[in-house]
């Protein structure tokens, strides 16, 4: 699985800057709506952060990937942000997050989501690859770069 067939350009956002856990929730709750029109950010973010009170989904190397579940959507929407700074995430190494990779997933399909959560967490094991995406100086960049690392 390719992580461009996952992640749009319009999903794909470089140097964002955030401070706190909350707020870069709510902006992939704002980003996520966006790609599903008929669902509503406020409900994604409560997706977000019912996952979040089972344990953070900071990964460690400052890297999260935030994944909730929603009913009434029949499509995964897969998200890219590149913080310009790392943030407190509860990160599992405790250390500041500045990658996200988000997922938002229909509720029924477990075996999708598990097998799109491990295909994420296999190209972040790529030192190249995250050292490369942090550097993205804008979204066409960062596309770019995902783009270029699926070949």
């Amino acid at each position: 699985m390719k992580l461009s067939s996952l992640i749009s350009q319009d999903c794909s956002k470089a140097a964002v800057l955030f401070n706190s856990k909350k707020r870069i929730l709510e902006y992939i709750s704002e980003l996520a709506q966006s790609q599903l029109p008929d669902s509503n950010a406020h409900d994604i973010l409560d997706a977000l952060l019912s996952r979040e009170k089972l344990g953070s989904t900071g990964i460690g190397k400052g890297i999260a990937l935030p994944h909730g579940r929603m009913p009434g959507i029949d499509k995964v929407v897969a998200m890219l942000l590149v913080n310009q700074q790392g943030i407190a995430f509860d990160a599992i190494d405790n250390q500041p997050v500045d990658i996200f990779v988000a997922l938002i997933v229909p509720e029924g399909e477990n075996q999708q989501h598990l097998q799109t959560l491990a295909t994420i967490a296999d190209k972040l094991k790529n030192k190249v690859f995250c050292k490369r995406i942090r550097q993205a100086h804008n979204d066409q960049e960062l596309f770019s770069i995902i783009e270029e690392f699926d070949n």
